[in-house]
């Protein structure tokens, strides 16, 4: 097994560098994904790049969104030959505290996507925590499980041959949709998730680039899409479902 960090950003510095020197203490490779920020936002990434020789930095000449991004790092460590990346976002949200055990998991179980699970705490908008509950329900009707039990956290180890194997077969959402979509439709391609329950602070003056109309149109189509994908392979989850009951009996 072979690891590698990856790091969508699209206009994130503040803190940044502080970000990759605290990874770079695990050794590994470090892929970050420049999604067209500003020029001089691009310029001190470069910079930062040139500083840590395990950093990869990939551009984007147009805005892909955190989902494209985050895609098009999947794709470089597949391309370098990496067996699992850890997907950490560039906002300074994450425990990077809880990076060691991510890792443990992961190599205990190299099939599944190890996900976190948010404990948030007084930071969090309480219009984004209140969406999550939406998020979630039509999720587990998606799957017809309440096995996922978060899809929207960006703080998750992927299987890279799951990922793949997936990826080209389906196309999968570019911006905020991302990560909700390929956990749903990992789910379905039967791949084991597990789970890690990770405090998540929103820094103060943080930026978003969540979208408020544009990004719950594109999430409600998905979960629209998703509902109808669930029905013709409902028999499937249902055994799927059955099986596991049976198991815990």
């Amino acid at each position: 097994m072979k690891y590698c960090f990856i790091i969508p950003n699209y206009n994130h510095i503040d803190g940044f560098a502080d970000l990759i020197g605290k990874l770079s203490e695990y050794s590994l490779q470090i892929i970050v994904i420049n999604d067209a920020s500003t020029d001089s936002i691009q310029f001190q990434l470069l910079e930062i790049a040139q500083q840590n020789p395990n950093v990869v930095l990939c551009h984007h000449r147009f805005n892909q969104g955190k989902g494209g991004a985050v895609q098009t790092g999947l794709n470089k460590a597949i391309e370098l030959g990496f067996s699992h990346a850890l997907q950490v976002d560039a906002d300074g949200q994450h425990n990077l505290q809880d990076i060691d055990t991510f890792l443990s998991l992961s190599k205990t179980n190299p099939d599944a996507l190890i996900s976190g699970s948010p404990v948030y705490d007084e930071s969090v908008p309480k219009h984004r925590y209140y969406a999550r509950y939406i998020t979630h329900f039509w999720v587990c009707v998606e799957t017809l499980s309440r096995e996922l039990k978060d899809t929207m956290c960006g703080f998750r180890v992927y299987p890279l041959e799951a990922y793949d194997r997936l990826a080209s077969r389906t196309s999968l959402g570019k911006r905020m949709d991302f990560d909700i979509e390929v956990m749903v439709k990992l789910y379905w391609q039967k791949t084991p998730f597990r789970f890690v329950p990770t405090k998540v602070h929103y820094p103060e003056n943080g930026i978003s680039h969540f979208n408020a109309l544009d990004d719950n149109i594109r999430i409600s189509w998905m979960h629209t899409r998703l509902c109808f994908g669930m029905f013709w392979r409902s028999p499937d989850l249902l055994t799927c479902l059955m099986k596991r009951s049976f198991s815990k009996v």
